[in-house]
């Protein structure tokens, strides 16, 4: 399909509990969260939208999604893969006390995923994976999730080519620890992830 995504996700218990019908956003708590990522900015609020829409910002947007038990943040900057990337994954991370929180980034035309797995606010796994570079980055304990992916090369396979899709693997972990269930499927309680209302804010 070829996805391009900039996404945080936390969520106090299991998220396929957590996410479903009825969740309601708390605009003040949103606005709250993106003024206290970028303190020195001016925020303006846009209005809302659905993730759909948020998971690939404009350079100068960010999305912000708070729903009491759990936390959305779509934010371009973490495509950067640098310390401001991780400044914003580790925010969204500690923001729900107790909660875990796992942050996705794939693009569209550069064949790679970065993840990001946060337990209680502390690290514990993170992995970035290209098409042609193979494994740059696998700090941690691998996640159940991703075992049938590097079974390959745990065998003695090369990584250069990485022998996995790196989109079906990011997009995999998305479903077992962000969300409980696939983004783009809606299920049989009638919830659909991508229809998520979040909150707009242009950087000034």
């Amino acid at each position: 399909m070829g996805w391009s995504v900039a996404l945080a996700c936390a969520s106090e218990g299991e998220p396929g509990k957590v996410f479903g019908p009825g969740l309601v956003p708390d605009a003040q708590a949103a606005a709250s969260m993106a003024r206290g990522l970028y303190p020195a900015a001016t925020l303006v609020e846009t209005g809302d939208t659905v993730l759909d829409f948020a998971l690939w910002p404009y350079e100068d947007e960010l999305f912000v999604g708070a729903f009491g038990r759990a936390l959305l943040l779509c934010d371009r900057r973490l495509f950067g893969l640098d310390d401001d990337a991780r400044r914003i994954a580790d925010t969204a991370a500690a923001a729900l006390p107790g909660a875990n929180c796992g942050v996705l980034v794939l693009h569209s035309v550069i064949s790679g995923c970065w993840f990001r797995w946060y337990e209680a606010g502390e690290l514990r796994r993170d992995v970035f994976v290209t098409a042609e570079d193979g494994v740059v980055v696998d700090q941690g304990p691998r996640l159940p999730a991703e075992r049938p992916f590097w079974r390959a090369i745990d065998e003695g396979a090369d990584d250069v080519p990485l022998p996995f899709d790196p989109e079906e693997f990011g997009l995999a972990l998305a479903e077992r620890y962000m969300f409980g269930r696939r983004l783009a499927e809606r299920g049989a309680d009638g919830f659909l992830p991508m229809e998520l209302p979040l909150r707009r804010f242009k950087l000034c």
